[in-house]
């Protein structure tokens, strides 16, 4: 068992904390609070891991991963903070295969280093990949939450306009009737009030768009536009929530695309990533051409 200085000094979860991390109110809760590992019940690790919605990994090293990452870019392990494996395991009562692999995963998304003689340490926020999913999730459900998710829309307006605008340009018709049978889907699922079917459907619609846009660093992105869409707890743009606005800017795309459009296709495409005055600020107007 360790001590309670060695437990204050990892600065990890302690009693009760566990349950919060997936929970973007919980977050706000915890601001200035001191973590400790004394106290925790490694059981509890297994209710994170189901709860998180977006939890990539399966069992206890995705739900370790999941768990270190969030305390991680929540700030509760701060930058050149050790983790120590023994303790890791000791905790969470996992063996010293699921923790070197789970750090491994962290390592590799740019959130911890190791080193020999000096061992595991978290890297200050500069190192991390911030395009990784999971990296923009926990920021979206984490303190960080209101700048990761202005900082997707403003990269949002940088991808999708452009893809909107090279899509016109290829017309593939297979694509295109699939955009449109994307745009009806979210029209009954708006009728109805569904609003899981209409965001499944818009993901789709803009995973497809940036597709046939045939370019292959923007397809690269695309992962970035998910992850948007599926964190937008706070709305941003309009394909955030599902309206009447929305749907019809999408079935204007829809139409740029049809007749080659691709400057209406662009249009379109910036009218529906603008609702609030914020979003305005930070991007440019649409040209006039």
């Amino acid at each position: 068992m360790m001590t309670a200085a060695r437990s204050a000094d990892s600065g990890l979860a302690g009693p009760g904390e566990l349950d919060r991390y997936p929970y973007a109110e919980a977050a706000a809760d915890r601001v200035g609070v001191a973590p400790s590992w004394e106290g925790v019940d490694p059981s509890e690790l297994g209710r994170v891991g189901r709860r998180a919605a977006g939890s990539r990994g399966r069992g206890l090293h995705g739900q370790l991963v999941q768990q270190l990452g969030q305390m991680i870019v929540s700030g509760d392990l701060g930058a050149d903070r050790p983790l120590v494996p023994e303790e890791i395991g000791q905790r969470f009562e996992v063996s010293r295969t699921v923790v070197r692999e789970s750090l491994r995963v962290l390592e590799a998304k740019g959130l911890v280093s190791a080193r020999p003689n000096v061992g595991t340490r978290v890297r200050p926020v500069s190192d991390w990949n911030l395009l990784d999913p999971d990296i923009i999730e926990w920021r979206a459900y984490g303190p960080q939450r209101d700048d990761q998710r202005r900082e997707l829309s403003e990269l949002r307006w940088t991808i999708e306009p452009l893809a909107a605008r090279l899509a016109a340009g290829h017309g593939r018709e297979d694509v295109q009737q699939r955009l449109g049978d994307m745009v009806e889907i979210m029209g009954h699922a708006l009728a109805q009030g569904d609003a899981l079917t209409f965001s499944r459907a818009d993901a789709e619609f803009h995973s497809l768009l940036i597709q046939v846009a045939s370019n292959r660093m923007l397809e690269h992105l695309s992962g970035i536009v998910s992850a948007a869409l599926q964190v937008s707890g706070n709305p941003v743009t309009g394909c955030d929530r599902p309206t009447e606005a929305s749907l019809a800017h999408h079935g204007r795309i829809v139409d740029a695309l049809a007749t080659g459009d691709a400057v209406a296709a662009e249009a379109a495409m910036r009218q529906l990533l603008t609702v609030h005055p914020e979003v305005e600020r930070v991007v440019p107007a649409p040209r006039e051409h």
